[in-house]
C-alpha cells in the first residue's frame, strides 16, 4: 500500500480546520464515530478518588486501579480532544462500584479495575467518581453533540472475595461452568470460575439481598431505594425477578442523567428474550427523561444498544449460530452488534472490504448495523497488535461501512506489548498522553484520525451510505445517504490528482478535500486538485 500522506507536510493540515461547511446534517448510530475508553485507564482527573475501600494490595501488572475517572474525561471532553476527532459518542467501561476486594484468575492479584464486577449497580464506584461528576460529564459531552454509553453487565455480579459475599442462592447460580458446545452450557453457566452467574432465565421473585439492604441502610438511602423499586414494578408489571431488578437499576442512570445507549456484556450468555425487554426499560426511561428535559433533547433517536455477542461476526448477517441453535439477537432489542469479523476483514483491499459491507447493511441487515473495531479490551488478537499499519488501520476502520469504534489509543498507537502483563491486561495499558508531548509521529497520527473522524462525523454517508466505486486505480469511490454524498479517493499519488465526477456532481459544483483544505470547482465533469497527501476526502460546499 503507498503511503498515505508525506508527514513532513502535515502541518497543513491545522490550518485548514477552520473552513466552514454548508451543511449540518443530522446525527444517525448508523454512521456513528464511537470512542471506547476504560474508565480507570485513560485520564487521571482526580487524585483523592485514587484509593477506596482499602483496595491497597499491590495487583499483578495492570490489574490494580490506575487512578482514571470520571473527571479526566471531563477534562478531555473541555479539552476538545474528542471533538478534534470527530467523536460523536463515547462508550466507557461500567462505573458502578465493584466488588471490594481482590482475586486472582490464574493472572494475578486483580481489583475490578475494569468495571465488569459488580457489587452494587446503584452506586457508582468512588474510585471513577461521583453522580455528580456522571451528569456533568454527560451535560458537557451533549453541549458538543457527543452521545454517552455506559456498560451494562446483567449476566454476573463479581467474584466472591472474603469482603465480598456472593449473592443469593435466589439470584445466582455458582456452577457449572460453562463448556460454550450447546447453547444451554453457554446461557445457564457461569462463565469461569468463581463469577456467579445472574439466574436471568428466571422469573421467579426474590428478595432483595441482604447484603444489599444492609449498605443501603447504612448509607441512609434505604426506604428511598425501596420505593423507587416499588414504583418501578408496580408500573411495569414485571415480577420481582432479580433479571428486572438489574434492569432497572441500569435504566435509573438512563432516566436521571440522559445517558443515550448501552454497550451490553456477555449477550450470548443469557437468554436472548432478557435483552427485548432491557430495551423497552431503558426506552421507557429514556423517554421520560426527554419529557422532564425537553430543553436537553439532542434529537428524536431512540435509544441505542448495542451487544457484545463474543464471536459474532458481519458475515452472520442477522443470526448467531451455537452448534445447536440460531439467535437473531437484532430481533431481540439490539440495534447494533460489535462485529468481530472485522479485525481480520481490514487484511482485504479496500474495495473488498467497504463493497461487502455496504451490500451487507443495505440488504440482509438493512435497518441495522455493526460496530467495528480493531484492537478492544478483550481481544487478544487485534489487528496490528504491533502498531506497524497504523495509518492504515486508521483508514479502513474510520471509511468503513457502520459504526466505528476508536478504542483509546488507537490514533497515538498505545503499546499494546506491556512487559509483566498477562493476559488481557497487556491491551489495557495507561493511556500514552506522554507520547503527544514528545512525538512528532504520534501527533501525526493523531491528526490522521482527526481528519478522518470529523470527516465522518461531519458526513453520516461514510459510514451510513451507500458505497459505489467510481474508479479501481485510481482508486475512487462515493457514498450516498439520503441528501449527504461524499467522493473519496485512496492510494492516490501525490501531487495532481484527477477524477470524473459525472452523474455524481453538476459542472461549477464547488468541492473541498477535508484532509488538505484546498478547495475546487468542478469542471468539464472533472476534479481536479494538487496536495502532497495520497488521500483524498470531497465534500460538497
Amino acid at each position: 500500500m503507498k503511503k498515505i500522506l508525506l508527514l513532513a507536510g502535515f502541518a497543513l493540515l491545522t490550518s485548514c480546520a477552520t473552513v466552514q461547511k454548508s451543511q449540518n446534517l443530522p446525527f444517525t448510530w448508523e454512521g456513528a464515530n464511537m470512542y471506547f475508553l476504560l474508565t480507570d485507564r485513560f485520564k487521571n482527573g482526580d487524585q483523592t478518588n485514587d484509593v477506596n475501600f482499602g483496595r491497597t494490595e499491590k495487583a499483578a501488572v495492570l490489574r490494580g486501579f490506575e487512578g482514571g475517572d470520571l473527571r479526566g474525561i471531563i477534562q478531555k471532553i473541555d479539552d476538545n480532544y474528542f471533538s478534534d476527532l470527530g467523536i460523536n459518542a463515547i462508550w466507557m467501561t461500567p462505573i458502578v462500584e465493584q466488588i471490594h476486594n481482590a482475586t486472582d484468575e490464574g493472572t494475578g492479584k486483580t481489583y475490578g479495575f475494569h468495571g465488569y464486577w459488580t457489587k452494587d449497580w446503584t452506586a457508582l464506584d468512588p474510585n471513577f467518581g461521583t453522580k455528580q461528576d456522571l451528569k456533568e460529564l454527560v451535560e458537557k459531552a451533549h453541549a458538543k453533540g457527543i452521545r454517552i454509553v455506559l456498560d451494562a453487565v446483567i449476566n454476573h455480579t463479581g467474584p466472591v472475595t472474603p469482603t465480598d459475599p456472593v449473592y443469593p442462592n435466589s439470584w445466582v447460580r455458582t456452577s457449572p461452568q460453562c463448556t460454550y458446545n450447546t447453547y444451554e452450557n453457554t446461557t445457564a453457566c457461569t462463565l469461569v470460575a468463581n463469577l456467579p452467574d445472574i439466574l436471568t432465565e428466571s422469573n421467579a421473585e426474590a428478595e432483595l439481598p441482604q447484603m444489599l439492604v444492609e449498605k443501603w441502610k447504612k448509607e441512609g438511602r434505604y426506604e428511598a431505594e425501596i420505593a423507587s423499586l416499588n414504583d418501578f414494578f408496580a408500573r411495569t408489571g414485571y415480577p420481582r425477578a432479580p433479571k428486572y431488578y438489574i434492569m432497572k437499576w441500569l435504566a435509573d442512570y438512563v432516566e436521571q442523567y440522559g445517558i443515550d445507549g448501552y454497550r451490553v456484556d456477555t449477550v450470548k450468555h443469557t437468554n436472548e428474550d432478557v435483552w427485548k425487554d432491557f430495551q423497552k426499560v431503558c426506552q421507557e426511561a429514556f423517554d421520560i427523561y426527554k419529557r422532564n428535559n425537553p430543553s436537553k433533547v439532542l434529537d428524536n433517536n431512540l435509544f441505542f444498544t448495542v451487544g457484545e455477542v463474543y464471536g459474532y461476526g458481519i458475515s452472520q448477517k442477522q443470526n448467531y449460530h451455537f452448534s445447536d441453535k440460531k439467535v437473531n439477537y437484532y430481533q431481540n432489542g439490539f440495534k447494533s452488534l460489535i462485529n468481530f469479523d472485522f479485525k481480520g476483514d481490514a487484511n482485504k483491499s479496500y474495495e473488498e472490504l467497504f463493497s461487502n459491507y455496504s451490500k451487507l447493511l443495505h440488504g440482509d441487515l438493512h435497518g441495522k448495523t455493526v460496530m467495528n473495531y480493531l484492537t478492544s479490551h478483550d481481544d487478544g488478537s487485534p489487528f496490528d497488535k504491533d502498531r506497524k499499519r497504523t495509518f492504515e488501520a486508521g483508514t479502513k476502520l474510520l471509511l468503513a461501512p457502520g459504526i466505528s469504534q476508536v478504542y483509546y489509543g488507537d490514533e497515538t498507537a498505545r503499546d499494546l506489548t506491556i512487559e509483566g502483563a498477562s493476559g488481557d491486561a497487556t491491551l489495557r495499558s495507561n493511556m500514552n498522553w506522554n507520547d503527544l508531548a514528545v512525538s512528532a509521529s504520534t501527533n501525526n497520527l493523531l491528526k490522521h484520525y482527526q481528519k478522518l473522524g470529523k470527516f465522518r462525523a461531519d458526513h453520516p454517508a461514510v459510514g451510513a451510505g451507500v458505497h459505489q466505486m467510481v474508479s479501481s486505480s485510481p482508486y475512487w469511490f462515493t457514498r450516498t445517504f439520503n441528501t449527504d454524498k461524499v467522493l473519496i479517493g485512496l492510494d492516490l499519488n501525490t501531487g495532481t490528482k484527477e477524477v470524473s465526477v459525472t452523474g455524481i456532481f453538476e459542472n461549477g459544483t464547488k468541492l473541498r478535500d477535508a484532509y488538505s483544505g484546498k478547495t475546487v470547482k468542478v469542471e468539464n465533469g472533472k476534479a481536479i486538485i494538487n496536495t502532497e497527501f495520497s488521500l483524498v476526502l470531497f465534500e460538497q460546499i
